[in-house]
């Protein structure tokens, strides 16, 4: 199947509630590996986050998580998801480093620490050494194909690096000189997650916005798409939470947030506007400064002149 068609796919099925796109990627993901492609190599680097990526990652329904390692990615590296501990772990890492140089993807959940050298989060802790999030950032980072980020404290910094920010957490971005896929979302929607990688093991590189998202699952604000729109256009907004009008009114920021969470929802079963909460902006650059307090109007946020960071003008559509 041609990229095209790929893409074109993706965009058609974002709305279908039986699984069809998961289906889709499957079957093209099949039909690559019958040719006799490998498996996308990845080493996952989990930092300083809450770990809800790794678990939204794991609620993937179609294809099922044994699907993703089986067909999709091979898997060399976790240090959440596999049995190997202490030297024989950091074992890994360097045999990966020396042979497969150029040709592994790096993902990386959580933001990186930097005060003192980073010591606010070790990741490999052998008898002789110890070794932070910064270092092996920085080290697997200049050796891989892809890196790509899941999760916003990876992608932006996120609650990692929230105010007061004490561990002085950064966005991968930052620590690392080179270009960077990201898949934001506190936690990332599992179909984002996989579709990027379905796509850089068949196709490479997605296209990608300004600010490193794929535009495949990031190319329009909530706003724009979604089903309390009208709402919002005739000025009848909601008075409390609950209520059936446009809640931007009550805190959200759907206006300035890059998502297709109104078509995709969360495994194809609901998302916030439908379960009568607003948009907090999971997937912006701000995120959760740039958003608080939640349930106070966009205007009005004590953040807003942070928040206009996470702003592109997705207002007006």
């Amino acid at each position: 199947m041609r990229r095209e068609q790929f893409v074109k796919e993706c965009y058609r099925l974002r709305d279908n509630q039986d699984y069809g796109l998961s289906q889709h990627i499957l079957s093209s993901v099949k039909g690559y590996r019958a040719k006799d492609n490998d498996k996308l190599p990845v080493l996952w680097l989990e930092t300083s986050d809450s770990g809800d990526n790794n678990i939204s990652f794991m609620n993937t329904s179609y294809p099922y998580l044994g699907q993703v390692f089986d067909e999709m990615i091979d898997l060399l590296y976790s240090n959440t998801f596999m049995a190997a501990q202490g030297r024989d772990a950091v074992d890994i890492l360097n045999r990966v480093a020396r042979y497969q140089k150029g040709e592994f993807t790096l993902v990386v959940e959580g933001a990186i620490p930097t005060k003192a050298n980073g010591l606010y989060n070790i990741v490999i802790e052998t008898e002789r050494e110890k070794i932070t999030a910064l270092e092996v950032v920085k080290w697997l980072g200049g050796l891989a194909k892809y890196v790509v980020t899941i999760g916003t404290c990876a992608s932006f910094g996120g609650p990692s690096a929230a105010k007061p920010n004490i561990t002085g957490g950064v966005a991968v971005s930052e620590v690392l000189d080179r270009e960077i896929i990201k898949v934001s979302g506190c936690p990332v929607n599992a179909e984002w997650f996989v579709g990027t990688l379905a796509h850089l093991l068949m196709y490479g590189q997605p296209e990608v916005d300004e600010l490193g998202r794929p535009t495949l699952f990031y190319g329009y604000t909530i706003h724009r798409h979604c089903q309390r729109r009208s709402y919002f256009d005739r000025g009848n907004f909601a008075e409390s939470l609950g209520d059936i009008e446009c809640m931007f009114s009550q805190g959200c920021v759907g206006p300035k947030t890059y998502a297709d969470c109104p078509y995709r929802q969360w495994i194809n079963e609901s998302w916030p506007i439908e379960a009568n909460t607003p948009c907090i902006g999971c997937t912006n650059p701000d995120f959760p400064d740039g958003s608080t307090p939640f349930f106070t109007p966009l205007p009005e946020k004590r953040n807003e002149e942070l928040g206009k960071r996470g702003q592109r003008g997705g207002e007006g559509e």
